[in-house]
């Protein structure tokens, strides 16, 4: 069970950003056909690109030549497989395009949440700051990418997965659990999307959630107990900027 919870990391890693195209949400003309639909489209395509890119790994790789893949490298394997000597080559070029297409969009959809924390008053105000022409949040791109490159500063690769990897889950499983708050708080509320599988599926999304971050603060601390430790100082920091906001009101 352990070691399932901690492979998971990779995985979920890789299939993280699926909901990032829900934090322009505010601003695109009609959301509630939009976005259900660019959610379907691209976890059904990303699902199925998986799914083709596995198969093609075990019909040109034995499993132990998946299991001993040269530093991991399992697509570069089963390049080399088809391509021959040039398979390095033709990988390295694969995934400078697939970085920077990936790097393009996290960017872009990212800066938004700050934007909008400061739209709401609970972020500094020039982050809501908008360039005239080109109609961005810039202070809010500036803010992501000095916070980014502290974090690419604070150690490896791998350990930056469990950080995001930890925070990430968390979130979602609070936001899933937000959804049988509002059911019993606000049986009223419009609901325009239907939640499938309510409440059994959402239950389980939140015990699977959870169970893979006791298993990252038993097993891989180093990372995940400072992450829950910086996500619960965002608790006060919220009620004081929620003050602020009372009082400028009043």
């Amino acid at each position: 069970m352990r070691l399932v919870g901690v492979a998971l990391v990779g995985s979920l890693f890789s299939a993280d950003s699926w909901n990032n195209v829900t934090f322009t949400a505010g601003e695109i003309r009609n959301p509630r056909r939009d976005l259900p639909l660019s959610l379907a489209l691209g976890v059904g395509v990303v699902c199925t690109l998986y799914f083709l890119c596995n198969a093609i790994y075990l019909a040109v790789l034995p499993l132990e030549g998946i299991q001993h893949a040269a530093e991991d490298r399992v697509g570069t394997a089963v390049a080399a497989g088809i391509f021959g000597g040039a398979a390095v080559q033709i990988m390295a070029v694969a995934v400078m395009v697939s970085t920077f297409g990936c790097l393009n969009g996290l960017i872009l959809a990212g800066a938004r949440v700050y934007y909008a924390m400061a739209l709401d008053g609970l972020f500094f105000r020039a982050v809501k700051r908008v360039d005239p022409v080109h109609h961005v949040p810039v202070t809010s791109l500036w803010v992501q990418c000095l916070w980014a490159c502290a974090l690419t500063l604070t150690g490896r690769y791998g350990d930056l997965l469990d950080y995001v990897i930890f925070a990430v889950l968390l979130f979602y499983a609070l936001t899933i659990a937000g959804l049988f708050v509002l059911r019993r708080s606000r049986p009223e509320m419009e609901r325009p999307y239907r939640a499938i599988g309510y409440p059994v599926l959402p239950a389980l999304y939140i015990v699977a959630a959870l169970g893979i971050e006791v298993l990252l603060l038993l097993y891989k601390p180093s990372y995940t107990w400072p992450g829950l430790i910086i996500v619960l100082l965002g608790i006060p920091v919220y009620f004081v900027w929620r003050g602020r906001k009372s009082e400028e009101r009043a």
